[in-house]
Order: C-alpha cells, then sequence, then structure tokens
C-alpha cells in the first residue's frame, strides 16, 4: 500500500513537485501542491483530500509563531486549517524546533560553521525558534532579519533576548494581519528585489526562510553561506550565479528537489502513524533514515 503525503502551499505554483520515494521500507507519493497565494484555493484543496491522504502539511504560512515558550496562533493559519477534521496537519514548526539545533550542532562539529565570531543573518527568527538558539549557543553573532524582510523596517535585532521582547510586544497585532502583508507568496517567490544589501554583505552565512533569501539577496554575495530549505534545481543555478560557496539543507534530494519542513514533517507523521507524535520521534525516523544535513559547494 502506498502512504500519500500532501503539502498544500501558499506558495507558487511554478515549485510544484510530485515524486514518488521508498523509506524504511514503505512506497510513499509526496506532493506539494502551490495555490500561488489564494487562501480559498488551499482550503479548498484541503477540504477534498482530509480524509483520502495519509498526512496533510501547510507551506506559506504557519499555524502558530513561537517566541520562548509563548505560541501565537495565525489567524489566516487558523482560518484555512479549520476545513481538515480527519488527517493529521501540520506546517512543519514542531520538525523545525527539534531537527535544525542538530543540523546547527552537526555543521559546527563537522565544519567549523557556524561558529564564535561569524556573522549569522537569519532572515526570519520567528519561523525557526530552535535554530535560533542554537545559532546563538553556538557563539555566532546574531542579525535577525524579521522586521527587515516581514515589516519592510530598517530594524536588524541583534540579540535573541532583544527580538523576543519586541516579538511578545507586536506579535498579538501581527498575527493578525494577512500573510501576504509579512510573507512573499505566489509569483512572488519566483522574482528578485534586493533589498539590504549592506545586511546581506556584513554576514558570513545567511540562514532561514528560502523565499525571503531569494526575494531580496543581491547580486553577488562571493563566499557566503546558506543553510535553509526547499531548494529546487533553479534554486541552486541562482545561488550559485551569486558566489555563493556552500548551500545546507536538512531535507535529502528527490528527483533534484529538497523539500521543507512541513513536508517532512508530514512525511513522519505519516511513517509513524501516529496522528500527534512527540516531537522528538521525528528524531528517531530521522535517525533510521540515515538522514544528516546535506552540505553542498557551489562554488
Amino acid at each position: 500500500m502506498v502512504k500519500h503525503v500532501v503539502s498544500v502551499s501558499l506558495g507558487s505554483a511554478q515549485r510544484n513537485h510530485r515524486v514518488k520515494q521508498r523509506l524504511l521500507g514503505q512506497q510513499m507519493l509526496i506532493e506539494r501542491i502551490g495555490t500561488d497565494g489564494s487562501l480559498a484555493k488551499a482550503q479548498k484543496i484541503l477540504k477534498d483530500l482530509d480524509g483520502k491522504v495519509d498526512a496533510l502539511a501547510l507551506g506559506g504560512i504557519n499555524l502558530t509563531y513561537r517566541v520562548g515558550r509563548c505560541h501565537y496562533p495565525l489567524r489566516e493559519g487558523k482560518i484555512v486549517s479549520r476545513v481538515v477534521q480527519h488527517t493529521p496537519l501540520v506546517d512543519g514548526s514542531s520538525f523545525k524546533d527539534v531537527v535544525e539545533p542538530q543540523m546547527i550542532y552537526y555543521l559546527s562539529t563537522n565544519y567549523g560553521w557556524p561558529g564564535p565570531g561569524q556573522k549569522v543573518l537569519l532572515v526570519s527568527a520567528l519561523d525557526r525558534w530552535g535554530m535560533a538558539q542554537a545559532l546563538e549557543q553556538s557563539g555566532c553573532q546574531l542579525i535577525i532579519g524579521d522586521a527587515l524582510f516581514g515589516l519592510k523596517l530598517p530594524l536588524p535585532f541583534y540579540s535573541l533576548k532583544m527580538f523576543q521582547r519586541a516579538a511578545k510586544l507586536t506579535l498579538p497585532l501581527l498575527s493578525q494581519l494577512p500573510i501576504k502583508m509579512l510573507y512573499p507568496l505566489g509569483e512572488k517567490q519566483e522574482h528578485s528585489q534586493p533589498k539590504w544589501q549592506h545586511i546581506f554583505n556584513s554576514a558570513n552565512i545567511i540562514a532561514g526562510d528560502f523565499h525571503f533569501m531569494r526575494r531580496y539577496m543581491p547580486p553577488a554575495l562571493p563566499g557566503r553561506k546558506i543553510i535553509t530549505s526547499t531548494v529546487t534545481a533553479s534554486d541552486r543555478v541562482f545561488l550559485k550565479q551569486r558566489g555563493i560557496s556552500h548551500l545546507v539543507t536538512y531535507s535529502p534530494t528527490f528527483a533534484g528537489r529538497s523539500f521543507g519542513a512541513n513536508v517532512l514533517e508530514a512525511i513522519c507523521v505519516a511513517l509513524l502513524d501516529k496522528p500527534q507524535p512527540e516531537p522528538e520521534m521525528y528524531l528517531e525516523v530521522l535517525k533510521q533514515l540515515g538522514w544528516k544535513p546535506n552540505v553542498e559547494r557551489l562554488n
């Protein structure tokens, strides 16, 4: 019997992907369906698939943002997900919380980066709190870009503690805004609009959400390293042209494509055959799969 996992994303339909893969002896059909920013279309697809597939994933929008121990539900995330009543639905947050700190530790131990004295531009900490903490603990100098890229404000944060204070004050309001005001959706994910070049240039490593990177990255960033996910073959060309030296993803490459955390979490849920597994179980699944971060030298 084939297990079926589907990610329904508010992102560009041009990034759609469908692949069959055998994992831990189980044949799986893995799909990503983009809706070009349409909440209504995402709702319809989720409703149609509910109860018919083994796991669903939500892309392009989170169900919640996490700041420390506090969770802030996103209004539109709740709206689009409430149509799902039977099939497990995940957004990748729990997966990132347990896997990304392990990835940072692996890179620091085996490659010497990220490490003390290195500047890391984390393009968004709200959807990668575990990575933000791991980078800070590794001794990096953090540049937190949520206000830069999400709000278009010239306000980088250089301390996770200061960012946490600001986030707790603003998230009750920001979590109610339409996601399109905070994040590039649909065709915006395919077009570059360089911004904050001096911030990018000041960093040795750029980490976090790839769509923020692709949207705002300057034409040349020679020697920089990228830590991200959800990368296609054309994205690799994009990064190589900009002089990026290394690309790190935590997803295996399926037919030229590395999937995002939401898809990987859905795969784990389907393999575990549990509707709400403990996040630590994901690490055991990845261990059985022989997982380790994928480090590619581009230039």
